[in-house]
């Protein structure tokens, strides 16, 4: 069920001031036999459970416990991914001397390790991912295919991304181990851009992919796993604006991303082996991007017989950059969809907001910045129509300005 807007429970407790009944509790139960409005104009109506909830965290609280709490998870997935079943199986597999007895008893080994939690795959789902993605093979068995070397023609072609564990650094008065968000150009073999990040999420995908496609262009197509950063709505969404397909490998496929991970063991043997400053993250990332610039890119690859940096420059003349213009960060926000009212307003995380052109009943795609909510961005079939602006009921109250008639 939607969550129900402060708008709404205002309204409801305020009908129960003027409902039939002597006492408080039959008051509220005449409210919950009655039908009311949202402001998308569904008909709603409440159990007096929930009536009474409202009442009496309104009485304890004021106005400010009528606005919905954020999710506790939000931000993270609710669905898990092969590759963290996989990553579970793995570990509880020696237990099993490598041949498990039945799927249960792996999934209740997994459980009991703490490696998986039943709220986020129950032992259903589990069954059918082991079975759909043949999770308790051998590597042998699935990666048994035949496989050709490739190599994109043309830098820009595709990119690889993909993340991987780094080291230790000092986060205030812990260490947090580092992850390296990295894309790597598959004709070139130039790094289009990596960074250590304290978190692997969504937000630092998109910081990363941000800077990657402001450094080197914009790619023809990206080559992901299907991790849940790599499949979030956020990542397809910005894919389809700049026009760049997203194809994710198979699962268990490691070696179908062959590129960056050839990249990682060269990050592992030649970067990480260096005497770093791991005090901070900024420190760390200082140091990389130097040795991504001056070593990796800048020196001869031994497959491509020259710099990745040069091989990526015999194709400037086809590389397609993001078009100038303040827009550009809009690419980045996220989308999701309203109808727009009968009034030209419409509602979006509990506050209503006029639309910058007559749009009234139509369906419209609201963007914005998921870590700074400081401006709603309109589009309507693929077209910008301006920002949003939040309603000002007080000064739509006031009649308009009559205009004084000239001499």
């Amino acid at each position: 069920m939607k969550r129900v807007s402060p708008y709404t429970k205002m309204r409801v407790l305020g009908a129960i001031e003027f409902a039939e009944g002597k006492t408080i509790k039959a008051r509220i139960q005449n409210v919950s036999q009655m039908v009311f409005t949202s402001e998308e104009g569904e008909p709603l109506q409440f159990t007096w459970r929930t009536i009474q909830t409202w009442y009496s965290h309104y009485k304890k609280h004021g106005i400010t416990a009528m606005r919905p709490k954020p999710r506790s998870d939000k931000g993270r997935t609710r669905k898990v991914e092969p590759e963290k079943l996989l990553e579970a199986i793995e570990q509880v597999l020696p237990e099993f001397n490598g041949r498990p007895s039945n799927i249960a008893s792996v999934y209740r080994a997994c459980i009991e390790k703490g490696l998986l939690r039943r709220e986020e795959v129950a032992p259903n789902t589990f069954r059918r991912m082991v079975n759909t993605y043949e999770l308790f093979k051998p590597q042998t068995q699935t990666e048994d295919k035949r496989r050709l070397a490739f190599a994109k023609a043309h830098a820009n072609d595709m990119w690889q991304a993909d993340t991987m564990f780094g080291p230790h650094v000092r986060d205030g008065h812990k260490k947090v181990q580092t992850k390296l968000i990295a894309f790597v150009d598959d004709a070139s073999r130039v790094c289009c851009h990596g960074e250590f990040f304290l978190a692997e999420n969504t937000d630092t995908l998109i910081k990363a992919l941000r800077s990657a496609l402001y450094k080197r262009g914009v790619p023809d197509a990206m080559y992901v796993d299907n991790g849940s950063i790599y499949t979030s709505k956020e990542i397809t969404q910005i894919c389809l604006r700049i026009g760049t397909q997203l194809l994710h490998t198979p699962v268990r496929d490691g070696a179908a991303k062959g590129k960056v991970e050839r990249f990682f063991r060269t990050v592992r043997q030649s970067f990480l082996n260096k005497a770093l400053d791991l005090s901070s993250i900024d420190s760390l990332n200082k140091a990389f991007s130097q040795w991504v610039e001056e070593e990796y890119n800048g020196r001869q690859h031994s497959v491509l017989g020259m710099r990745p940096i040069d091989r990526f420059g015999l194709d400037l003349s086809r590389i397609r950059y993001l078009p100038p213009g303040d827009t550009n960060d809009e690419l980045f926000f996220v989308e999701e969809e309203r109808t727009v009212r009968a009034d030209n307003t419409f509602s979006f995380k509990s506050m209503r907001f006029e639309a910058p052109r007559d749009l009234r009943s139509r369906k419209v795609q609201i963007r914005y910045n998921r870590l700074n909510f400081d401006k709603t961005v309109l589009f309507y079939k693929g077209e910008r129509m301006g920002e949003a602006r939040q309603v000002d009921f007080v000064a739509n109250d006031r009649p308009p300005k009559k205009q004084e008639a000239t001499p």
